[in-house]
């Protein structure tokens, strides 16, 4: 399929090719921090991109030397001066993570560098998360009297467990990738994290994203602590995954010895 990429100068690129959707934040002169505009986009950004069937899983990174370092805060004063505002503001950065965690695409960060406050809830918000080895990482919500959301708080401890957990948000206290590794906030640590992320997206993109989404829908379902899925959820994911021309495709492709061509239907 043919890449197509957003203006240069775009606070938030995109380019496809092959099945794969990058999506780069690009402010580097704020350390690519989002204002309260931007987390609006970058949501509208995911949900438009699962609704397409072509792409198999998202790449997400940030320009120059950082991954992103949350929230605007030179806006606040403007956005966030008041109850009403705040409860807007959270509104928007949450409703940001919930869509990006609620892709059915297979998610990964890339994480090139600082990832400070909303910014982890972001790389949290994704499936899998890659960091170079200067990577820096730090939730500072204790240093501005912010008390960090609900969800982002849940992936967190999710993540990290309680005592970990704690200290981070408590402490306000910076952490390195050997750390972010050893406590389980990232997956894996990389010399070039983008490069390892596209890596893994293409050996996600030759697997069957039926089940792939099923899977997802599964498992953040399940570590979610709600239970059960709905009623006729997963009956759902089944019958798609059983009637479908991947399932059809697979097993051919199995019985000539050949790699599959899934379609995502």
């Amino acid at each position: 399929m043919a890449s197509q990429t957003q203006a240069s100068d775009d606070a938030i690129q995109l380019t496809v090719s092959d099945g794969i959707a990058r999506v780069t934040l690009n402010r580097p002169e704020r350390r690519n921090a989002l204002t309260f505009a931007l987390w609006q986009r970058l949501g509208d950004t995911f949900d438009a991109l699962s609704a397409r069937r072509e792409i198999h899983a998202i790449v997400l990174t940030g320009s120059a030397n950082s991954f992103c370092a949350g929230a605007d805060i030179s806006e606040f004063g403007e956005v966030r001066a008041n109850a009403e505002q705040a409860r807007q503001y959270e509104q928007a950065y949450e409703g940001c993570c919930n869509r990006i965690a609620a892709s059915p695409k297979p998610t990964i960060a890339a994480i090139n560098g600082y990832c400070m406050g909303g910014g982890c809830n972001v790389a949290m918000s994704c499936d899998f998360r890659v960091a170079v080895r200067h990577a820096t990482f730090a939730i500072p919500a204790a240093r501005l009297s912010i008390v960090y959301g609900i969800a982002g708080t849940r992936r967190l401890l999710s993540l990290v467990g309680l005592a970990n957990a704690k200290r981070i948000l408590y402490t306000a206290e910076t952490f390195d990738a050997e750390r972010a590794l050893r406590i389980g906030f990232i997956d894996d640590i990389a010399d070039d994290a983008l490069a390892a992320a596209q890596a893994f997206a293409q050996r996600l993109n030759a697997c069957a994203p039926l089940t792939i989404s099923g899977a997802k829908t599964m498992l953040d379902a399940l570590a979610s602590g709600n239970g059960a899925l709905r009623d006729g959820v997963v009956e759902a994911l089944l019958d798609q995954a059983a009637q479908s021309h991947d399932f059809r495709e697979g097993r051919a492709a199995f019985a000539e010895k050949r790699a599959p061509r899934f379609r995502g239907e």
